[in-house]
């Protein structure tokens, strides 16, 4: 599944590596593709192994607001 959330907070490469980072931990993602400039995250996962939810809670966790 291919999905591309809108984070609130990320505004430098600090930001970009926590994201990519914390969903690179999770089992079933495929590709993590952060763009700093319109505050956008790709996701491509395997939905049968993580769920939407927990790949918004895991950018969550490192301090930033999904706003989708």
């Amino acid at each position: 599944m291919e999905l591309t959330l809108n984070v609130q907070g990320m505004s430098c490469g600090n930001c970009k590596q926590a994201v990519q980072g914390a969903l690179k931990n999770l089992d079933g993602i495929a590709s993590v593709e952060v763009h700093l400039d319109s505050g956008k995250v790709d996701v491509s996962f395997d939905e049968d192994t993580v769920s939407t939810e927990e790949v918004k809670e895991a950018i969550e966790e490192q301090g930033y607001d999904v706003t989708n």
